[in-house]
């Protein structure tokens, strides 16, 4: 079978919470106005989301890695010049350090109002935030193929990406508690392997016959084919808070597909591991970020995370060459040499711990640095 290369066009979607400048904590039900005005400069890029307090926004389709910097930008620059007018500002963060769940306002519409009808207490627990990443891949056999592989590396993206480490006041010990909340709610994690699109389309249909679902949309897997687009939509990392690493973050997905796109035309492929084995990644990634190393599964050790990332980043060299993303792919290491946005909360929390400040007072702290930092390189 001749295979097509895939476009490999990127889009990014981000969601942010929505802070008081002067309270430092969520704003549970912010003035129309302010969604109205972001709409009026960024029109369909921007939605709203299950929790008032969040704002999302998606890139145009992205021919290039710097197609999505330059986007990425220009969103976060307009959603906080826009919230400044308002007395708030933006977080690019997967969690708030002390907001409480029960305290936000859910935002009106159909699809949310009747996604918290059947979660109940799972859903109205969302105050979580994600980033999507989204490559063009137009034939639909290939789309799946290549699901199956990148799982393998969906806890690699997941430990640099870490950027909840609080939940509603409390140290949790995890650099990703996101997922704990998110993995609350059916049909998320890991993905299932499947043979070809026609069988992930027969299991899909199983569910909407049943009435369980609507469609594929609301399977919320950490990696699955776009409903909306001709797309693998990456869903498993946290929201990055420093831009740059972001992009590098967006740079290593395209170049992971690419890579294996290139090996299967030369008739090879990643070696597809149970989800049991992934899973135990995943949540290493979850616990540690990069700090504790993840599995090897061919040669059955844990092996420290700066190694593994050394020899991603030999595997997809060529693919970041022809991508045009070299300088991106080789800043991942930074990440690892300064810490994701969690190793920086905790850092900035602890610090002012140090310096006699109260709990409470350094968790604002936290939540200035994140105000600071995600405008940080625009």
């Amino acid at each position: 079978m001749h295979l097509v290369e895939p476009a490999l066009t990127l889009g990014v979607e981000e969601e942010y919470l929505l802070v008081d400048t002067n309270s430092r904590d969520l704003v549970a039900d912010p003035p129309r106005e302010l969604m109205d005005e972001c709409v009026r400069l960024l029109g369909d890029q921007v939605s709203p989301e299950l929790m008032r307090a969040q704002i999302e926004v998606g890139t145009p389709v992205c021919q290039s890695v710097a197609d999505v910097r330059r986007e990425i930008k220009r969103l976060r620059g307009v959603i906080a010049e826009v919230s400044q007018r308002f007395g708030f500002a933006p977080l690019a963060v997967s969690t708030h350090p002390f907001a409480s769940w029960a305290q936000q306002k859910l935002t009106e519409r159909e699809r949310y109002s009747a996604l918290t009808a059947e979660m109940q207490a799972t859903a109205r627990r969302l105050l979580i935030c994600g980033t999507h990443v989204h490559v063009g891949i137009e034939d639909n056999e290939l789309r799946i193929d290549l699901m199956n592989q990148l799982s393998y590396f969906l806890p690699h993206l997941l430990a640099l990406s870490c950027s909840s480490p609080f939940w509603a006041g409390e140290d949790t010990g995890l650099k990703s508690y996101r997922l704990t909340v998110f993995d609350a709610l059916p049909r998320t994690g890991i993905p299932e392997q499947f043979s070809s699109f026609a069988e992930y389309e027969r299991h899909v249909g199983v569910l909407v016959e049943a009435g369980m679902i609507e469609d594929a949309s609301m399977i919320w897997w950490d990696l699955r084919p776009s409903t909306r687009f001709p797309t693998l939509e990456t869903r498993i990392m946290d929201v990055i808070t420093n831009l740059e690493h972001a992009v590098s973050l967006v740079a290593l997905t395209v170049c992971l597909l690419r890579m294996l796109y290139r090996t299967r035309v030369k008739n090879q492929r990643w070696r597809v591991y149970a989800n049991m084995l992934i899973n135990e990644n995943r949540w290493r990634a979850m616990r540690y970020s990069y700090d504790e190393g993840l599995i090897d599964f061919a040669k059955g050790v844990v092996v420290p995370y700066r190694e593994l990332l050394d020899e991603i980043i030999e595997f997809i060299e060529e693919d970041a060459d022809y991508l045009g993303c070299l300088d991106e792919i080789h800043n991942l290491k930074q990440i690892t040499a300064s810490g994701t946005s969690a190793h920086h909360q905790l850092h900035q929390y602890q610090q002012a711990i140090d310096q006699g400040v109260a709990h409470d007072a350094a968790l604002k702290q936290v939540v200035d640095w994140l105000i600071e930092e995600t405008v940080r390189d625009l």
